[in-house]
C-alpha cells in the first residue's frame, strides 16, 4: 500500500467513524442532521423519517457522481462526486421522493412530519 492509499485509506475511515457521530448532531432549534450515505448506487437508508426542520446530509460513497434530487424539486444536492456531500434542510411537513439524476433508479423517500 502506498502512502497516497494509506492516506486515502485513513480518510475514508475516518470519514466513516464521523458519519455516525453527524447522524447524531443536532443544531439550534434542536433539529438534527440525519445522514444519507450513497455507495453501490444505492442511497442507505433508501428511506428516512424525521422532523420537519431537520437536515439531511448525503455523502457519495462511491466513485461514480451522483445527485439526491427531489421530484417535486424541493431539494438538489446538485452533483457529488466521490467524498462529496451536501446538506439539504427539509423545512416542511410531507413525503419527499428524490433519485439521482445521473442514475434514475436510485430512488430514496423522506418522511417529515
Amino acid at each position: 500500500m502506498t502512502i497516497s492509499n494509506r492516506r486515502s485509506f485513513l480518510k475514508l475511515g475516518l470519514t466513516a467513524l464521523a458519519v455516525p457521530m453527524a447522524a447524531q448532531m443536532a443544531f439550534a432549534g434542536g433539529h438534527k442532521v440525519h445522514v444519507v450515505e450513497i455507495k453501490g448506487h444505492k442511497f442507505s437508508p433508501a428511506s428516512l423519517k424525521m422532523e420537519a426542520g431537520d437536515k439531511v446530509q448525503f455523502i457519495n460513497l462511491d466513485g461514480a457522481p451522483h445527485t439526491a434530487t427531489a421530484t417535486d424539486g424541493a431539494f438538489d444536492t446538485g452533483r457529488l462526486n466521490k467524498g462529496d456531500d451536501n446538506v439539504v434542510e427539509i423545512s416542511s411537513a410531507g413525503t419527499y421522493d428524490y433519485f439521482c439524476d445521473f442514475h434514475p433508479g436510485m430512488k430514496g423517500k423522506i418522511a417529515a412530519s
